[in-house]
């Protein structure tokens, strides 16, 4: 199958556009796809107005930031430590997510200047504390730049007409929306796993040049910085350069070898520095490793097999999940472009279906670029029975997508104020479990 295909050219130039689509009319439509995905972000409309476990933590580390500074780090990994080895601590999430930290303490120093926390019990704390304000701020912030990001990368990909479809579509993804109105990180790790994906496929595609390596190795950096999740991307993507002797999807030099090492290990570097060195970043993962295997929580709602996340996929998206399974079958023989993101999901998959007690369709997001690229390939075929006005029957069906997800984001996330996204909260949120 793979011979099949046409080799992709090694020339830095787009997709050409669908016929009929004029370049200037879809750029005003993927304008007008982010202006919507922005407002149904922007807009608060979240059931959960409380404050989350995980958004009363990483709101800790923004206040002893803001008290210390970043020169002082290694003091805040310190008192972490001295926490978390109390054997009657349960796990907390641990300061070395740093990026999500730092660039939350940005914002509150961009926008609240010195203003100090407001207590808990305050009217209105979630939107009047700085430190959780500036959080929600940036996970809403990300969350944009991923809608931005994945049509993007439709568009080098696959062309102006797969980049309205993965545009609309992530922007409508439940998911998606849920993470820009709370204080979470995997919205924002989502973002930098996606410019990873894509920015390998443009390595591959351009070989040896320098903005494109040097873009990947500082994305490959800003991803380490933010989640320990990044080890599965890192996996994924060096399992996607093996594949490349087969599935031909591009070049690989030894240039962009030395940037998918330098990259990650620049970030491990940076973060072995913030914790104060090598001892104290290693106990650090160790306590976190450790204490998550006994957390009575995760134990409770973080295992099951391995088509755990199938099930939950299909409970939030299920019509964007089947047609995207439905798109493994007929589009990986139509262009390389999709057998590279199924790959990333297939590997990726592999690994986080079997780390125990660590299940969770948070982590999902990093696959909704992938899946959706897939639907929209699948309803552009299954539109074909339109003839002519297969482009209207597209645009319609793409339209009536969005409509949907953003119903089911609000059956899950407003009208049933769904907080983490486990199997029985989302069953609960669906009516199948009352």
């Amino acid at each position: 199958m793979l011979d099949d295909l046409p080799l992709p050219a090694e020339i830095d130039v787009p997709p050409a556009s669908a016929p009929g689509l004029s370049p200037k009319l879809a750029w005003l439509a993927a304008l007008l796809i982010v202006l919507a995905a922005i407002a149904v972000r922007v807009y608060p409309s979240a059931g959960f107005t409380g404050v989350g476990f995980d958004e009363a933590l990483y709101r800790e580390n923004v206040i002893k930031l803001d008290q210390v500074g970043v020169s002082n780090y290694p003091a805040i990994c310190q008192v972490f430590l001295e926490d978390q080895r109390k054997p009657d601590v349960i796990t907390k999430l641990p300061p070395t997510r740093f990026l999500y930290i730092f660039t939350s303490w940005i914002m509150k120093r961009a926008t609240f200047g010195d203003a100090p926390p407001v207590p808990p019990r305050t009217l209105g704390f979630p939107d009047k504390d700085p430190a959780l304000a500036s959080l929600h701020r940036v996970s809403c912030l990300f969350s944009i730049l991923t809608v931005i990001a994945a049509g993007l990368c439709a568009y080098r990909m696959l062309g102006h007409q797969a980049m309205l479809g993965v545009l609309a579509l992530v922007a409508f993804t439940p998911t998606q929306i849920h993470m820009s109105q709370h204080a979470l990180i995997d919205g924002f790790f989502a973002f930098w796993a996606t410019m990873c994906l894509w920015l390998l496929w443009e390595n591959l595609r351009r070989p040896n040049d320098l903005r494109w390596l040097s873009a990947l190795g500082g994305s490959l950096a800003c991803m380490v910085m933010t989640k320990e999740n990044s080890f599965f991307v890192f996996l994924a993507l060096g399992g996607l350069v093996i594949a490349n002797r087969w599935a031909k999807f591009g070049r690989v030099t030894p240039k962009l070898l030395a940037v998918s090492v330098a990259g990650p290990l620049l970030g491990v570097t940076a973060l072995i520095t913030l914790a104060g060195g090598l001892t104290p970043f290693i106990e650090i993962y160790q306590l976190l490793v450790t204490k998550a295997q006994t957390l009575t929580y995760a134990i409770k709602t973080g295992d099951g097999p391995w088509h755990r996340y199938l099930v939950d996929m299909l409970i939030a998206s299920p019509i964007v999940l089947l047609l995207a399974i439905g798109g493994l079958f007929t589009q990986l023989k139509k262009d390389r472009a999709y057998i590279y993101l199924a790959l990333f999901v297939g590997l990726t998959y592999a690994v986080m279906c079997n780390i125990k007690y660590a299940m969770n369709l948070r982590y999902a997001t990093i696959w909704d670029l992938p899946l959706c690229a897939l639907a929209v390939a699948q309803i552009g075929d299954l539109s074909k029975v339109f003839g002519r006005r297969q482009a209207l029957a597209t645009t319609l069906i793409v339209a009536g997508l969005c409509a949907y997800g953003l119903r089911q984001y609000l059956i899950l996330f407003s009208d049933f104020p769904l907080y983490e996204l486990v199997t029985e909260g989302l069953l609960r949120a669906v009516k199948i479990l009352k």
